[in-house]
């Protein structure tokens, strides 16, 4: 049986090509590398060919994709019989919609508001402009919707088996409103010139059956459409009917027909640019075909978390990490609601199901206490491990080279404010428009506060919006927390000094309907339902455009260190100090003991060892900025350049220079050009400078690909590459030091280790999809399987093989299966170090009762290993760990453990220790 709490989690990207059979068949490895759960990707049923799985479109049942309810049996069973447990990456937040896959949805569209379903989306039916009736906007169209509709691509189709008409365009269904059935009906009738005919008599009759624009209702519907089938001939007839509305090139009476009926739906066709600024539903972040969820609806909540119940009660799901929490309007309800429904699968006698939450946390952000939750995805030690492990001497040098490269202040706040500017005037206005109205419609219901103008409330929420320093806030419907207010009340007078009209209390105002402060008893009588919509929607807001403006447009415009440029990290980063380092782990062990420890996620901008060797160059800064300057002379020819394009820019030149030294292969890859130019489109459009999603540059995109083809081409490129090798080999000795650190105290420290799929060999995969890519098990497990007395002088002369880090990895791991206490509920104790060397070792130990363990990790090796011309044995080192404390064999320990006895072969080591006169103590429950 699992544990409660992991030992250690590994994250599979499960997809039609790697489904729960081919997962099934890696249960024994993963056990003998030491892993006690698996870490599913979403498995509910994804839109087909899903490549990760979020875009769910019923959340009942097992994707058919991945093997459905035999393959999942399956999976279940390898897993008990390994006694591996299984956590699932669920998503509440939003569904896939739009295409013809998603019940709801068309349910929805078909409805609308007297939908079922229409409580579970977040739809503003009645902010659709120049539109007299309440609808949705779909921006589905290619092009407008005008040329769409004359080209005939929107087609009215009748399903003969449902007895339903539904428009399509391409891929994507648009049910018609049985209430326009009757109009249909009559249309085609007179189209195929019927009325005399029986099927034709019988279909006017049909038609004349339900009178008045609300029937056939929702309850009178299924008969109709099954008298509609039952008539004979009717498909016949009603396919050629249908001329009447075959909208196409000089057919104008078919298109002002085809017209006029979808302008009588619950929804509006639009062009797809027409969701940056009209969109009137809530989706995820800014992609159209994503669309939010309203868990705090009671229905909707028990409905997706249908499935999660069932396999909890059945015993074959042992814990949750839930996605996007952020988006949900009130993440506490849902947490509560979720722990009960838990509790009540597993039977009150059974341990709390285990819970960890994807939350970003901004710069000094605490997290937030949600019942059930144990803790985060680990973005954030993610950081912390990088921080501590980078050279802090080199920042500084950076700047400067950043500063001199881009001709700007090495300063990240300003890059961050453009990013979010550009964010909320393109990729999420429609959302921003909203709020702005809302907040308007507030002002404007009382007497004391309408002369503030539309204008001025939209530029003062801008302000706020854009100094709001974190993802958001967490009010509930009974108002803010102490934090929260502050929080909310320093963003407000960063704002108000940013403004230079007349302020007349209008930040003010601002301030008490984001804190609900505005429904206080004494208070002048606003609107209670627009006053508790606008605070609590934005708070929904805030989070899509930190991300969008932090993670998906700063991060690619600022290249001081890549290696800082990191989902949850902070791209002008300053190093942190052992002493910080032990701070944050005390404090972890004490309040946050079992949440994930990651360094690398499907998220990340770069694979784990890319960032550990680009974190290597913090340690050459003057060899960096002459090898840089040297190769922008040597690829000034292949630049591409007409009509003042440059392609690429100077600042995206030295990106793509970090990001080759961080990818470059150990072996060859024939693939690796490619993958190089795919990364660079990927990464030049989601800074948004010289080109974007939206609104693609397609001379620089090619500028791009070629410079990047020349440059990697050996005919034309000979004495580059022979640098970039050249550097690249030292980088990659100093990058595979810092690797063994970076794992070793994600597995030592508090929290559960997170191993992302395949990255027990060393991992220099580039942002997704590159990080998706098969992973070869069968050579992992083989592998492993030759390790069973690891020679480890051996190991580190052949280390770029991998076998050296899939090794200690299962070291580490092993140690934690064979003390669980010490790691699941020991504490954390900072161990001092001295001599020479001190500035160069991080150690400490896990206790728990009579046992302990002291981890000792090296960084900034480039003095240690001759600037990573060499691996640094035990010589190389001169400092002592002081054990006071701690028994050591042979000894009490007093006189302490010299690095260059434990640091003989790998630059880091653990230790199993006793404590001095401690006492065992039981095993926690």
């Amino acid at each position: 049986m699992s544990p409660q709490i992991p030992t250690a989690t590994y994250r599979i990207q499960l997809t039609a090509d790697f489904g729960f059979d081919d997962a099934a068949a890696i249960v024994p490895y993963l056990k003998a590398l030491g892993i006690s759960h698996l870490y599913a990707s979403p498995f509910t049923k994804a839109r087909k060919g899903s490549s990760h799985g979020y875009d769910i479109v019923d959340h009942t049942k097992l994707n058919p994709e991945l093997g459905g309810e035999e393959g999942f049996a399956r999976l279940s069973a390898a897993l008990k019989q390994n006694d591996v447990g299984l956590i699932l990456d669920f998503v509440p937040n939003h569904v896939g919609v739009h295409f013809a896959d998603n019940p709801w949805w068309l349910d929805v569209l078909e409805w609308g508001p007297a939908s079922p379903h229409a409580a579970s989306f977040d739809i503003d039916w009645e902010v659709l402009p120049f539109r007299s009736r309440g609808g949705v906007l779909l921006p589905i169209i290619g092009s407008s919707y005008g040329k769409a509709l004359e080209a005939g691509e929107i087609e009215l189709r009748y399903d003969a088996d449902e007895g339903s008409f539904s428009a399509w365009y391409f891929e994507h269904r648009l049910p018609i409103a049985p209430q326009r059935y009757g109009d249909i009906l009559r249309a085609v009738v007179r189209e195929a010139d019927a009325a005399e005919q029986p099927a034709g008599k019988a279909l006017l009759d049909l038609a004349t059956r339900y009178r008045g624009v609300s029937h056939p209702d929702r309850k009178e519907a299924p008969a109709f459409k099954a008298a509609l089938k039952a008539v004979d001939g009717s498909a016949a007839l009603i396919e050629k009917g249908l001329d009447a509305y075959r909208a196409g090139e000089g057919r104008s009476t078919q298109i002002q027909a085809l017209h006029n009926l979808l302008e009588r739906q619950h929804y509006r066709l639009g062009h797809w640019q027409l969701a940056t600024s009209e969109i009137n539903y809530r989706r995820f972040f800014d992609v159209n075909t994503l669309a939010g969820l309203r868990v705090e609806d009671a229905g909707t909540f028990e409905a997706i978390h249908k499935l999660v119940k069932r396999l909890v009660a059945d015993g074959q799901l042992q814990g949750l990490r839930l996605d996007h929490i952020d988006g949900l309007r009130d993440p506490a309800q849902y947490f509560q609601r979720l722990r009960k429904l838990t509790r009540d699968a597993r039977g009150p006698a059974a341990a709390p199901l285990y819970m960890v939450i994807e939350k970003i946390l901004g710069e000094g952000e605490k997290l937030q206490r949600f019942a059930g939750v144990h803790g985060t995805t680990g973005y954030e030690w993610l950081n912390v491990i990088t921080q501590v492990l980078v050279d802090g001497a080199g920042l500084a040098p950076l700047d400067e080279i950043w500063r001199q490269i881009s001709n700007t202040s090495p300063d990240f706040d300003p890059v961050l404010m453009r990013a979010k500017r550009r964010v909320l005037e393109t990729l999420l206005l429609s959302e921003f428009t909203v709020l702005t109205r809302v907040l308007s419609r507030i002002a404007g219901g009382h007497y004391s506060t309408r002369d503030f103008s539309a204008d001025n409330l939209r530029q003062v929420f801008e302000l706020y919006v854009l100094h709001f320093p974190v993802y958001r806030t967490y009010i509930t419907g009974n108002g803010p927390t102490e934090p929260d207010r502050a929080l909310i009340d320093r963003t407000i007078e960063k704002a108000r000094a940013d403004w230079y009209g007349a302020d007349d209390g209008i930040f003010d105002f601002l301030r008490d309907a984001l804190t609900m402060d505005l429904l206080k008893p004494g208070r002048g009588a606003h609107s209670k339902p627009r006053v508790r919509r606008f605070a609590l929607k934005v708070q929904q807001f805030t989070g899509p455009t930190m991300a969008k403006s932090l993670e998906d447009t700063a991060f690619y415009r600022y290249h001081r260190l890549l290696a800082l440029n990191e989902v949850g990290g902070e791209p002008a980063a300053h190093a942190l100090t052992p002493g910080d380092f032990h701070a944050l782990m005390t404090e972890r062990a004490k309040d946050w003991p079992h949440g994930m420890t990651a360094t690398m996620t499907h998220d990340a901008k770069r694979g784990e060892d890319a960032r550990t060797r680009i974190l290597a160059l913090a340690e050459m800064p003057g060899e960096w900025a002459a090898t840089v300057s040297k190769w922008k002379v040597m690829n000034a020819p292949h630049l591409v350049t007409a009509d003042g394009l440059r392609a690429p820019s100077a600042t995206f030149e030295y990106m793509l220079y970090q990001a080759l030294l961080g990818a470059w292969p150990l072996d060859d890859d024939p693939d690796f050009p490619a993958r190089m130019q795919a990364f660079a489109l990927k990464a030049a459009r989601e800074g948004k400078e010289d080109t974007n999603w939206i609104n693609p540059h397609a001379a620089y995109e090619d500028g791009i690909k070629t410079f990047i083809e020349r440059i990697l081409d050996p005919a034309q490129s000979g004495p580059f590459l022979d640098s970039v090798k050249a550097l690249s080999q030292r980088l990659s000795v100093m990058g595979a030091l810092n690797s063994l650190s970076q794992i070793t105290l994600k597995a030592m420290m508090p929290g559960v280790p997170d191993f992302y799929q395949g990255t027990e060999f060393w991992d220099f995969s580039l942002v997704d999809p590159d990080n998706r890519r098969p992973i070869d098990f069968s050579a992992r497990s083989k592998a492993l399987e030759a390790l069973s007395k690891p020679d480890w002088s051996a190991l580190t002369a052949q280390w770029q093989q991998g076998g050296l880090k899939l090794a200690w990895t299962h070291q580490l791991l092993k140690l934690r299966s064979d003390l669980p206490d010490v790691f699941t509920d020991g504490d954390y104790r900072p161990l001092t170090i001295t001599g020479p060397h001190a500035d160069h070792v991080i150690a400490f130990a896990r206790t728990h009762g009579a046992d302990a363990v002291i981890v000792a990790v090296g960084k900034n090796f480039a003095p240690l290993s001759d600037q990573g011309r060499q691996w640094p044995r035990g010589d190389a080192w001169d400092a002592t760990i002081e054990t006071e404390g701690l028994s050591l064999e042979g000894g009490s320990g007093a006189q302490g453990l010299p690095l260059r006895e434990l640091f003989q072969d790998l630059p880091v080591a653990v230790r199993h220790v006793r404590v001095a006169d401690g006492r065992p103590t039981r095993r926690k429950a």
